[in-house]
């Protein structure tokens, strides 16, 4: 499919089912509900087909767009991480401070 890149090609596939494909494929259904119930059939027992094709073809686009969405995350960790590489200077190591160091001290009010 030529939604995602190629390079996009070395990343794990995503779950079957994650957010976007049940969310989507939910969509698909409640879509042909409501054409049923637009045309006046009842919205549970009329067109099952049409509501399993609209079910899968909600959770096709859902898996792809979750696809894409992993790419895009990894593109930008890639190329934060790049820029951290080459501008170290903007990212030097903060001294470490204890705890106690931080609060201020404590005195009991009684």
């Amino acid at each position: 499919m030529g939604f995602v890149p190629d390079e996009a090609k070395v990343l794990p596939p995503p779950g079957i089912v994650n957010r976007s494909s049940v969310w989507l494929g939910g969509v698909g259904w409640f879509t042909a509900m409501l054409q049923n119930a637009i045309n006046h059939r009842p919205p549970l027992r009329a067109g099952v087909h049409r509501q399993v094709l609209f079910t899968t073809i909600g959770w096709f686009i859902g898996y792809h767009v979750t696809k894409y969405e992993n790419y895009t995350y990894a593109r930008l960790d890639r190329d934060m991480n790049e820029y951290i590489k080459l501008h170290p200077e903007e990212f030097a190591p903060k001294e470490k401070k204890t705890f106690a160091e931080i609060v201020e001290p404590f005195y009991p009010v009684r």
